[in-house]
């Protein structure tokens, strides 16, 4: 499956981040269900992610826990 790029202003700098498709839905839920547009989502991801995990990374991160919130599946506790 390929990735889709979309780009997007983050601290005053433009970046592009490729995922596959299905995350960029979930993604887009997951603002909608915040009252956010997409960009403002990616933004506050970028703020609040530990600066050794790529963008990318920690945007799929948080579509596959909303996900599992979502099924109702307990996270494993992170060390």
């Amino acid at each position: 499956m390929s990735l889709i790029k979309r780009s997007f202003s983050l601290s005053g700098h433009r970046t592009s981040v490729a995922l596959e498709p299905e995350f960029w839905t979930m993604l887009t839920n997951i603002a909608s269900g915040q009252s956010q547009t997409l960009a403002q989502l990616i933004a506050m991801v970028d703020a609040s992610r530990n600066p050794d995990r790529p963008l990318a990374s920690a945007l799929r991160v948080l579509a596959l826990e909303t996900a599992l919130r979502m099924a109702g599946i307990k996270q494993a506790e992170q060390s």
